[in-house]
């Protein structure tokens, strides 16, 4: 980062006072950091989320610089497509909730923004969901999927998120709701299918009362139907995803490669 002529400013989410410094030195911020540490509540991450967005934001006031901060579009509108437009309803201490904190900014000479993303953000090197389904197909010996496998996750590659990330920095609206979408919808029985086949596995319906037995917490995830547009976005900014899409990603083949495992001795 520093031959690319950055300065490097490091420190921790829950240390205000860095945050507030760095934020104070930059020419904007992109906010990315969460505590998924499963030992802290929801409650008290998302607490800690909010109170980190405030000390960067207000560092910000009167300056006109770009705050933008990551959320997700997985719990917007089960069932519905999600837009820009949607507004979560019962998610008072969640991430949605530090959308509000972000945009209550508005009108305090700071720009920020909010960019939504799918569970899925893939592409090499993505140690998130995908790879935590293809372990436990390795694991069970068949690859699985909830139910009938219909309902939908949304996907977006890694470096068309960070495009997005580019353009919202330079140019996106105070207050915008953006969406980091690639793949509106894909059904989740077409994801196991192709993790099947790449290992050799048979590809089986897992009963929904057997979901988290057999997927741990990723079963909830995985079961959710949660379709999103990023047609707003595309308008607004001239964003167009570029890059493969989920299943041409799994395709390549590079998710199937086997991680490597360090020696000890």
């Amino acid at each position: 980062m520093a031959a690319a002529g950055a300065k490097v400013h490091r420190g921790d989410v829950g240390d205000l006072d860095s945050l507030r410094r760095g934020a104070a030195e930059s020419d904007g911020v992109v906010h990315t950091a969460f505590n998924h540490d499963f030992s802290v509540s929801r409650l008290e991450a998302s607490a800690a989320d909010r109170l980190a967005v405030e000390a960067m934001a207000e560092a910000l006031v009167g300056t006109d610089r770009p705050i933008v901060i990551a959320s997700g579009t997985g719990g917007l509108s089960p069932g519905h497509l999600a837009t820009e437009h949607t507004v979560p309803v019962s998610d008072s201490i969640g991430r949605h909730a530090v959308e509000e904190t972000a945009v209550s900014f508005v009108g305090r000479g700071v720009r920020p923004a909010v960019v939504r993303f799918p569970p899925t953000v893939h592409g090499r090197g993505d140690h998130g969901f995908i790879p935590m389904l293809i372990d436990i197909a390795r694991n069970k010996g068949v690859s699985g999927y909830p139910g009938d496998g219909s309902n939908r996750w949304p996907a977006v590659h890694r470096l068309d998120a960070a495009h997005l990330f580019r353009l919202a920095v330079e140019s996106a609206p105070a207050g915008a709701r953006l969406h980091g979408v690639g793949d509106e919808g894909i059904p989740v029985r077409e994801i196991a299918e192709v993790i099947g086949r790449r290992l050799g596995l048979p590809v089986v319906a897992i009963p929904p009362e057997e979901a988290a037995g057999h997927f741990g917490f990723l079963g909830a995830f995985f079961a959710l139907d949660c379709p999103a547009s990023s047609a707003l976005t595309q308008q607004l900014l001239g964003w167009h995803p570029a890059q493969p899409g989920l299943i041409a990603d799994l395709e390549q083949g590079h998710y199937f490669e086997r991680r490597p495992v360090a020696a000890s001795r």
